[in-house]
């Protein structure tokens, strides 16, 4: 602790004082012109004073010991990894080249005969970071997209060492990964983690790692902005931004605070030319200290489920459902049978806390529900029908292959609200209620019951709707069975009931 206190103390007070003495040596002169001449004719002992080579060494004593503190526990990752090719000439031809072969939707394997596929050895390289020892095992975190499905992991140490790395597992929504290597040595240092939530925009930071290969970089900058979302591969994390640069190589590296503590992983950089243009993005070290144990035990990470499909709305939607002024994420889907539904949930809440944690944002929400254990129970606030309702939800575990029955997603299409606007492209009458059915997704009950694209909603279950809250409302009331009035291309006609 007092190796921290000393370290933050020196960098506080160095940038301080140096701010003063520049802005000392700017004023000492009105004529730039003039200050140039009396720096040059002046010997340089005299022009830097005393004053501020002692606080630029204060500075420099302060990077020195953050860069000791944490270099120790930052490794290069050099990675094998067997991938395949399609050739285009074979099989279907060539266009399933880039958007995949039918069988493989499912992610089924195909025949590398009947796919003319080719496999290669591809290389790359990364960085990691060492944060946890269990004998002589120690455990490196970095990013999914560093390993991959690695067939080969060399690790090298800060002391040069080398060793033979084993991908522990990996994630690719949260885009981290584990990969533990065994050694006897005595002076491997474990990294710190901090706490991601304390980081604020100003916070001064150190990004680590092999930037174009070149191991054990440091560099300095300082937190551009947090909660930051979008990345690649449809990542849920919350980035921290920073302008400290950061390269192709530092993906897996940590981003430290002024106490030597890890507070992000460097994972990707906004850039046009593919180099540093001070917008790197790291993951905050909060989103995955729990993960860490999940890969270590599991070798995955088990997500908790819900079964809702969540949006952000826009703000046609959100003033027609009468929360603009609130933060949350719309629950479009819920999953027939799926813990959501048995709790309540309803297609149209609209969910604003999570055992009393208020929701940002879809992704936080995402991330929060993923983190839940299998068998407990979560209470969810939402507002339905302009009225705040709390709702028990036991969680079970995320598998994949309900999450991908588009039978269970219930209605299975989004409903849009009739404004003038939208009555005027479709050629409405003004007056015309209802909502409009947009976005329905392939054998789930919309399609079932003979929803098209461009019907009007008037009714459900013989109840008139005049808009999209109004809609939402009688569709949570349904208890065994749901069908609809619509209006298409003038007529008026029933679709056939869907039965619970």
């Amino acid at each position: 602790m007092l190796v921290k206190q000393k370290i933050r103390s020196l960098l506080v007070s160095a940038v301080g004082m140096c701010m003063a003495a520049i802005v000392l040596t700017v004023s000492c002169s009105a004529n730039p012109a003039s200050a140039t001449t009396v720096y040059a004719d002046t010997k340089r002992s005299e022009a830097i004073t005393k004053e501020t080579i002692s606080l630029l060494e204060g500075l420099q004593s302060a990077n020195r010991q953050v860069s000791a503190a944490i270099l120790p526990s930052v490794v290069t990752l050099s990675v094998t990894e067997i991938k395949k090719v399609r050739n285009p000439l074979s099989g279907d031809g060539f266009p399933w080249f880039f958007f995949g072969m039918p069988n493989q939707e499912n992610g089924e394997k195909s025949d590398d005969k009947d796919s003319g596929g080719q496999e290669y050895k591809a290389e790359g390289m990364g960085s990691g970071v060492i944060v946890r020892k269990s004998g002589n095992t120690y455990y490196v975190l970095t990013n999914q997209h560093v390993t991959g499905s690695a067939e080969k992991i060399t690790v090298k140490l800060y002391n040069g060492h080398t060793a033979e790395g084993k991908l522990v597992g990996g994630d690719q929504r949260r885009d981290i990964a584990l990969v533990s290597f065994e050694s006897t040595e005595k002076d491997i240092v474990i990294a710190e983690l901090g706490n991601s939530e304390a980081v604020e925009v100003g916070d001064i930071v150190f990004a680590v790692g092999s930037p174009l290969g070149y191991v054990s970089t440091v560099t300095r900058g300082m937190v551009s902005a947090v909660g930051r979302s979008g990345g690649p591969n449809n990542n849920i994390n919350d980035f921290i931004q920073t302008d400290a640069a950061i390269n192709q190589g530092n993906s897996g590296g940590p981003l430290v605070n002024i106490y030597g503590q890890v507070i992000g992983i460097n994972t990707w950089i906004a850039s046009s030319s593919g180099g540093s243009q001070g917008l790197g993005f790291s993951i905050p070290i909060n989103n995955v200290k729990a993960a860490i144990d999940s890969l270590i035990s599991d070798g995955k990470l088990k997500y908790g489920w819900v079964g809702v499909q969540l949006v952000s709305a826009d703000e046609t939607m959100l003033k027609a459902l009468k929360v603009e002024d609130k933060a949350g994420a719309l629950a479009i889907d819920v999953f027939l049978s799926s813990p959501a539904f048995k709790g309540g949930i309803r297609p149209g809440d609209f969910v604003i806390k999570l055992n009393g944690k208020e929701v940002k944002n879809v992704d936080q929400l995402v991330r929060d529900v993923g983190d839940l254990r299998s068998g407990t129970t979560a209470e969810f606030v939402v507002i339905r029908d302009g009225a705040e309702q709390k709702l028990s939800v036991k969680i079970e575990e995320r598998d994949q292959k309900i999450v991908t029955d588009s039978s269970k997603i219930w209605p299975g299409f989004v409903p849009y609200e009739l404004t003038e606007d939208v009555r005027d492209k479709l050629k409405l009458d003004k007056k015309q209620n209802g909502v409009l059915v947009t976005n329905i997704r392939n054998k789930t009950p919309a399609v079932i019951v003979g929803l098209k694209s461009g019907d009007i909603i008037t009714a459900v279950n013989d109840t008139p709707v005049n808009n999209t809250r109004e809609f939402y409302r009688e569709l949570s009331k349904a208890k065994k069975e749901v069908w609809f009035d619509v209006l298409r291309e003038g007529q008026m006609l029933s679709t056939l009931r869907f039965k619970f």
